[in-house]
Formats: structure tokens, C-alpha cells, sequence
């Protein structure tokens, strides 16, 4: 399963969300047929899987990432989305592995099933913090990057380095190399940070 880009409005309110002219096409419909088979493919019972700020949330992304504003995220606009986030070289066989992942065009109720779905699988809050809390003897909310990273690398479903690359640049530790994994788990439960 290929990793999405990760887009989230508040890691890039520096990027502009056309970086070039080309980008910025007219707006056109959708194919009827395309548009029929989008609003089949999902449920609309997602929208009762969140309250109304994180669907607002999802929306801002997905707009960000529908480079051509044509209501539709496809190969293109990943691209274009990955160019954005400073990632140039996406092979099309990664992007076109993550368009399959949806039942049929990436409309915004297809996009938000699709986190649905993902997020389903995840495991409550306390029980992520409890696994962190294993690794912190002294009770202190945080442990040694440095530490994880190993773990990460060489116990149960090894993480690669790309991936723990990505890991620490969305929750990156301290000046002395510490990674305060309650706010680590609140994101990953909750999909934004504490204020």
C-alpha cells in the first residue's frame, strides 16, 4: 500500500496551493458517468464518522490536492501534490497503486471514506500511549528519538529509514533529541495537535 502525501492545511500554509501558472486551470464539470460512478462507490455514512471541524479539515486538504480544481484528485493532481511538498520524482506506478486504492474516482466523499477507513484501523489512544509509556521508565511524556527510531527499525513490522524520516518531519523531536509522544499519539488518534 503506497504512503498518501501527507496534507494537512496547517504543514502548508507556506506553499502556494497552485505553485505554477500551468496549474491553474479553469474549472469543468466532471463527466456524468464519472461523477454517477464517484457518488456510488462510497457511503455517506462517513459523514457521521466526524464532527464538523475535521470534515472541514479534510475538505481544506482535498482542496489543496485537487491541483485543477475539477472536484477529482487523480494521478495529476498527486503529482502535483508531491512537486508541492518538495518530492519531484513520483514514479507512476506509485501514484497510479494509490489512485487503485479507491473504488473509483477520488471525489471528496470517496476521499473522506478512504481516511475513514484508514483511521478505523487505528488503535485507541490509550492504548498507543501505553506502549510508549513501556519505553518511558522515569514517567517524564517523552523518550529518546533516538531510542524509537532503533526500535522502530528492528522490532515487529519494521519501519524502513524512509519512513522514519517522514515520521520525525511531522513530529519532529526536541533540541535534545526527546519525542513527546503524547502529542504524537493525540494526532494520531485525533489528526491534529493539542492546543
Amino acid at each position: 500500500m503506497q504512503a498518501w502525501p501527507v496534507v494537512k492545511p496547517a504543514f502548508v500554509e507556506g506553499i502556494n496551493a497552485n505553485p505554477s501558472p500551468q496549474l491553474s486551470r479553469i474549472k469543468c464539470p466532471a463527466p456524468r458517468r464519472a461523477r454517477k460512478k464517484a457518488e456510488g462507490g462510497a457511503s455517506s455514512n462517513v459523514f457521521s464518522m466526524f464532527d464538523q471541524s475535521q470534515i472541514q479539515e479534510f475538505k481544506e486538504a482535498f482542496t489543496i490536492m485537487d491541483q485543477n480544481r475539477d472536484g477529482f484528485i487523480d494521478k495529476e493532481d498527486l503529482r502535483d501534490t508531491f512537486a508541492a511538498l518538495g518530492r519531484i520524482n513520483v514514479k507512476n506506478e506509485e501514484l497510479e497503486a494509490m489512485v487503485k486504492e479507491a473504488p473509483g474516482p477520488i471525489n471528496f466523499t470517496v476521499f473522506l471514506t478512504m481516511f475513514g477507513e484508514k483511521l478505523k484501523g487505528t488503535d485507541p489512544e490509550e492504548t498507543i500511549l501505553h506502549a510508549f509509556k513501556v519505553f518511558d521508565t522515569e514517567g517524564k511524556g517523552f523518550v529518546k528519538a533516538d531510542f524509537i527510531k532503533e526500535k522502530l527499525m528492528t522490532q515487529a513490522d519494521r519501519f524502513s529509514e524512509e519512513e522514519v524520516k517522514q515520521m520525525f518531519a511531522a513530529f519532529p523531536p526536541d533540541v535534545c533529541g526527546n519525542l513527546d509522544y503524547r502529542n504524537l499519539c493525540y494526532v494520531i488518534t485525533h489528526g491534529e495537535e493539542k492546543d
